[in-house]
């Protein structure tokens, strides 16, 4: 092994040259990077796990320079077992997920192979691309990457070329999942520590994705299936059922030759159609077992997909039902002659019970042997159909009296035409489209598949082409050499006195001319004989074993769908109580519970034997999945997201849409209560999917289009200029982390709410190196938190160097196009005379910021305080709730119902389910925690008091009147408060009242305030001097220079210049709070107008001590003002 070079200053460029590549570096290193040694090191290969030789703190760049062209990498059994899974350890990782912490694993992935690295050569297992599923321990460490890599780009670098394993999902079962190098890894300082690896967008899998890929992988030898012995076979035998044998003469008797193909055309229009759209979506993507819902589910998302999977589920263990019926009828008329048991109906009981427990053994016995039952069961149909068309040809003069002369041209002509006997063309074509379904007989196994992707289009498309072409060929030639009407009786034949004879038979010889005028008494022809095929045929009783396969093969396909779809449904756990069903066992993961669920869903039709109407209901069940599925197709299409892109291309979104609205129509040609009753059911399911919101993510159409939409509207919007009527507030709530002010989210959603945009922002200030990741992590995490609370809000956090700046930054870039910010709303500062004087002039400059933007500005003071994040002992982690990518979330919550909360600003290291042991508040902090909450609350009778006192634009009077509007609200009255003088004071209450009443704002009272300017109480402006005391400048005191120094320094102090100027206006605030306490102590809030500060020339102090002497001791006070452009009018 090549001796690394230690040289501290060997920069990396050098290293390329020094050698044609880099050996793999067969020291042993720590697990994870520390400063001095991190995981940047171009070792090529493996960077193996453990550690022998300590290298210098600078050889970061260049710690593996080879001194020959020969090179003999870490064997497997120099790598340290212990720590096989360790993320930090290589570049090119396995994801283990088996053993995620790699303890148990005894071959490390990053341990290179055995044999040398001839001066570069490729060593490449075979399965790199397409890995192999023999199990968790088998690794295939390829090295072509970084060989590959040297060799093109001259240069070393742990940059990696595109590799299909990096596509992989988490626990993929076609191979392992190699995770690429971080930006992170390539793009960070070398001394800094690497993020932790996250999954890129969607690539997480849910536990139930994850234990199926699980499963996938441990399996050896799991038996998968070719398109034609997966889906053809099982395609063909689905779509031939019964009616081919005994209802496709009976129908051309009905509808005539033409009218029959138009029916086997139409039908094989909407089964074409949904055969190309599920084609579409199988190709758009890796398909796993689940057929029709998995489909379904993964482009319309959980909601379609959950309602369908169950209907479908359920259609299918019916369906077994229905094709045992068939067969045991026709076994009871074989056995009619001379065996019956009982009665008719019993008997179809019995013969109906046992071949559905032979048929259960079967699919039981594994999908090997119900493949190799299906092929046989194809071979005795395909034989039938040849052994009918064979006989078409061999006319027999004892088979005239029934009607069948062989092919003629009379005969053929006479058919031609339709002759309906108490049918209709729709009520014929409502019998035969049952014949045409199945088509997704190949999908419903999709699991089972070698190459879903391949399969399932080609074996659908053909299998409905040659069905097609098979029933058409049936009803033309049954058409074709079949008089409508015998007698069966060998002496009707033509009199000499009867020469007037029309019918085609009469050119044969024989008058069947009783039959029209006695209705009912022939029993023979196409009209009266469903067994006619049979009598037709080289040797009856092969159409016999013809209508057994047919009915058996069907049963046995939806007898393996059924629970294969319903596994899939349960692995999604989308409804919660079905879990158990979702256990497989086996290699081929069989769902034996969901067999038994579907025997015993099977039985109980078939005990019921009566399934004339059920049949159509279960018609109308496949057709909601066909009509789905096709605008599962349209509805992707018209998302126009870019992960939509099938490999097959002969699709189109208007021709499935069609294919979706010509299905509905079906349904209701077939049946329409049975249409309106499906239409019900899948609604229903579809609103409890909704409503119970699965925690699944497929990036399905659904959202595509949201967003689609949501851009298109957007931009719509910005072209459109703001109108008065329109106005709305949007706020930018300044809230820190969203649950660490709760009474200020919770007043300010609700007026916000289905109304206004609101923004919670959340200036992170003070990093001296900010984490950029930590923060992308925290904005889904509490966007996640809000959501969790129904609260409507974005949050939106950023690095800045202090407060003010951050701020700056929010208010210009906050918000998208019309969709932007328009209030800042922020919480009363309660402490501002304990901390650092600077601060309080930062939050003062913020308000000022908010009006050079022309924003208007909200200030909610509670006297107990906003900020509860200090409360410890609360914390409630919401981990277990919530969906965690690469790490736990741990985030703390307020829960309404116990009185708790957490620090949101520390969250704690631990991710625990548990509850933190409670910690006894103090009296402070419970009452905070009561305060906070007391919005979550309804309000009860009381009053919204507005002090509106001078005019900002109507904003004032508006946030009260959206709030009064609100449930929790609705029974507050609001009181306006005016200031006016005291001989006018009836003029100002009209003046207000008419003004309100324009504006159509109801009001309880109007108050007209004329002592607004008598001087306060001496003890509160003493109270208020000593207050502002020790924030005074006391210029006179000293020398000019030194206190023009202080104020640079501390620009916040008051002069006394200043404090003379505005005496008048303090004297205002102390007056307003003793009014305040006079007339609103009982308000449940007050809403008042915010005092403002001339800027540059009210010190910040000052200023906030007339909003501490304004709004000190009240019930929670919103000091509000608008930008000074109106958002009421009284105009239409």
């Amino acid at each position: 092994m090549s001796a690394p070079s230690s040289s501290p200053s060997a920069p990396a460029e050098n290293v390329a040259t020094e050698g044609d590549f880099l050996a793999p570096d067969a020291g042993q290193r720590p697990a994870g990077p520390t400063p001095s040694q991190s995981r940047f090191q171009v070792d090529l290969v493996a960077e193996a796990a453990g550690a022998t030789e300590d290298k210098s703190p600078n050889s970061d760049a260049s710690s593996t320079v080879p001194s020959s062209d020969k090179a003999t990498p870490a064997t497997p059994q120099d790598a340290d077992p212990g720590t096989g899974g360790e993320e930090a350890k290589g570049r090119f990782r396995v994801v283990n997920f088996a053993d995620p912490s790699g303890s148990g694993s005894a071959a490390s992935p990053e341990a290179a192979p055995a044999e040398g690295l001839q001066n570069g050569d490729t060593v490449m297992s075979e399965t790199s691309l397409h890995s192999s599923t023999g199990g968790q321990h088998h690794y295939h460490y390829d090295t072509h990457t970084n060989t590959y890599y040297l060799r093109t780009f001259g240069h070393n670098t742990i940059d990696a070329v595109p590799n299909i394993d990096f596509y992989r999902q988490t626990a993929a079962p076609l191979g392992e999942k190699l995770i690429r190098p971080t930006l992170s890894e390539l793009h960070d300082e070398l001394d800094k520590e690497p993020f932790e690896d996250g999954f890129a967008n969607g690539d997480e899998l849910t536990p139930a994705e994850e234990a199926a890929a699980k499963e996938a992988a441990e399996s050896k030898g799991v038996v998968k299936f070719g398109w034609i012995k997966g889906v053809l076979v099982r395609c063909m035998l689905n779509i031939w059922g019964v009616m081919l044998f005994i209802r496709m003469s009976w129908i051309v008797g009905q509808a005539g030759i033409v009218l029959s193909c138009v029916i086997v055309a139409m039908a094989t229009v909407v089964t074409t159609i949904t055969g190309l759209s599920t084609s579409a979506i199988a190709t758009n993507g890796f398909v796993r077992g689940g057929g029709a819902y998995y489909l379904i589910s993964r482009s319309l998302g959980p909601e379609f997909g959950g309602s369908i999977g169950l209907i479908f589920a359920f259609a299918n263990a019916v369906a077994v039902a229905m094709y045992v019926v068939g067969f045991a009828e026709t076994v009871v008329e074989l056995l009619a002659v001379n065996a019956i048991m009982t009665d008719q109906i019993n008997d179809i009981r019995i013969v109906g019970t046992i071949t559905v427990i032979v048929l259960l053994g079967i699919s039981v016995a594994g999908m090997e042997w119900e493949a190799k039952a299906q092929i046989f069961l194809l071979v005795v149909l395909i034989t039938a159909i040849v052994n009918f068309f064979i006989g078409t040809f061999i006319p027999s003069k004892s088979k005239e009296s029934v009607g069948f002369f062989g092919y003629d041209g009379a005969i053929m002509w006479e058919n031609m035409g339709p002759d309906f006997r108490g049918e209709s063309f729709f009520s014929v074509f409502a019998i035969f489209f049952p014949a045409a379904t199945g088509i997704l007989a190949g999908a419903n196994i999709s699991g089972d598949l070698a190459d879903p992707q391949l399969a399932i289009p080609r074996g659908t498309l053909l299998a409905i082409l040659i069905t097609g072409i098979v029933y058409l060929g049936v009803a033309i030639s049954t058409g074709s050499c079949i008089v409508r009407d015998a007698t069966g009786n060998v002496n009707d034949t033509l009199s000499a006195q009867f020469m007037n004879c029309t019918d085609a038979a009469c050119k044969f010889g024989y008058d069947f001319s009783a039959c029209k005028s006695e209705k009912g008494s022939c029993k023979y022809g196409l009209h009266n004989d469903f067994q006619v095929m049979s009598l037709v045929s080289g040797f009856g009783p092969i159409i016999s074993a013809g209508i057994f396969s047919a009915t058996l093969s069907s049963a046995l396909a939806s007898l393996v769908s059924a629970p294969k779809v319903f596994q899939a449904l349960c692995k999604d756990n989308i409804y919660p109580g079905l879990g158990m069903f979702a256990k497989g066992y086996g290699k081929n993961n069989e769902p034996l519970r969901g067999y038994i669920l579907t025997f015993g869903i099977a039985l109980a039709f078939i005990l019921i034997a009566e399934l004339n109407t059920i049949a159509p209901i279960i018609s109308n069940f496949f057709l909601a999945s066909y009509a789905l599925i096709n605008f599962s197709v349209f509805h992707a299409s018209l998302a126009n997201s870019p992960g939509w892109r099938p490999s097959f291309i002969y699709y189109n979104m208007w021709v499935s849409l069609a294919g979706a609205i010509l299905c509905c129509v079906v349904m209701f040609v077939i049946n329409w209560w049975a249409a309106l009753l499906t239409n019900v059911i899948v609604l229903g399911l579809y609103i409890y999917v909704s409503y119970k919101k699965p925690d699944v993510n497929w990036g399905s159409s659904t959202q595509a289009l949201t967003y689609h939409q949501a851009l298109t509207h957007t931009l719509h919007l910005s072209g459109v200029e703001d109108h008065i009527k329109n106005f709305r507030p949007q706020c930018l709530v300044m809230t820190g982390y969203p649950n660490s002010r709760p009474a200020l989210l919770d007043l300010v959603h609700s007026f916000t709410k289905n109304v206004g945009l609101m923004i919670c922002g959340h200036v992170r200030a003070g990093y001296r190196r900010p984490n950029f990741k930590d923060l992308a992590t925290d904005q889904s995490r509490y966007q996640r938190w809000l959501l969790k609370n129904e609260t409507k809000a974005f949050y939106t956090p950023v690095f800045s160097e202090d407060m003010r700046q951050g701020t700056q930054y929010l208010l210009q870039a906050a918000g998208l196009g019309r969709l932007k910010p328009n209030t800042l709303v922020l919480g009363f500062k309660n402490d501002w005379r304990d901390g650092d004087m600077m601060n309080v002039e930062t939050y003062i400059s913020m308000i000022h910021d908010a009006f050079d933007f022309q924003f208007g500005a909200v200030i909610l003071r509670l006297k107990e305080g906003l900020d509860v994040s200090h409360i410890q002992g609360q914390d409630e982690l919401l981990s277990s709730q919530e969906k965690s990518s690469g790490m736990k979330d741990v985030i703390v919550s307020i829960d309404t119902s116990k009185d708790s909360d957490a620090d949101s600003s520390k969250p704690s290291s631990k991710a625990t389910n548990k509850r933190s042991p409670t910690v006894p508040l103090n009296v402070s902090d419970q009452r905070l925690l009561e305060a906070s909450q007391q919005f979550q609350r309804k309000q009860g009778k009381g009053t919204v008091d507005v002090w509106w006192l001078f005019d900002d634009g109507g904003l004032t009077l508006l946030i009260p009147y959206l709030l009064t509007n609100k449930k929790r609200w609705k029974d507050c009255k609001i009181r306006v408060f005016i200031g006016g003088k005291i001989n006018r004071i009836d003029h100002d209450r009209r003046a207000m009242a008419t003004l309100l009443s324009k504006f159509r704002i109801d009001f309880s009272d109007i108050t007209v305030l004329g002592d607004i300017n008598t001087k306060p109480k001496k003890e509160h402006m003493v109270a208020f001097e000593e207050m502002i005391e020790p924030y005074r400048l006391k210029e006179d005191d000293m020398e000019q220079e030194a206190a023009e120094r202080l104020k640079n320094s501390e620009p916040w102090r008051i002069t006394d210049n200043e404090l003379e100027l505005y005496r008048a206006k303090t004297n205002r605030q102390i007056r307003l709070n003793e009014l305040l306490k006079e007339h609103s102590s009982t308000a449940n809030l007050i809403v008042m107008s915010l005092p403002l500060a001339r800027k540059g020339a009210v010190s910040s102090a000052l200023y906030m001590a007339w909003l501490e002497a304004l709004s000190k001791d009240l019930p929670p006070i919103l000091l509000v003002r608008g930008n000074h452009q109106s958002v009421l009018t009284f105009y239409s």
